[in-house]
């Protein structure tokens, strides 16, 4: 059994998540192999929130010119998941100066 740490690797901090914050949606970057079903009880066990939905996206990784010829930068899989109303995560809330 993976851990929910295993499954959710990070927040995806962009200008496109930031404005599905307004939808009660929030962007993650999530192991390859997990599915909708994993990651919505991890997300719920990690901070408690109720999830409504789980929108997944294997994006490739973009090809890019180095000094030697070209790399690759490595495929990711992403999760937009959906909260139930009134229910936030705190890790994307806008700090105050």
């Amino acid at each position: 059994m993976k851990s929910p740490r295993d499954i959710v690797i990070r927040p995806v901090v962009s200008e496109k998540s930031y404005a599905g914050l307004e939808g009660n949606s929030y962007t993650f970057l999530v192991a390859h192999g997990a599915n909708k079903t994993e990651i919505k009880e991890a997300i719920q066990q990690i901070w408690s929130v109720r999830v409504l939905s789980v929108n997944t996206m294997n994006r490739k990784g973009k090809v890019k010119r180095t000094r030697l010829g070209s790399g690759r930068r490595p495929d990711q899989k992403r999760a937009v998941v959906t909260l139930a109303q009134g229910d936030s995560i705190e890790i994307f809330e806008a700090k105050g100066p």
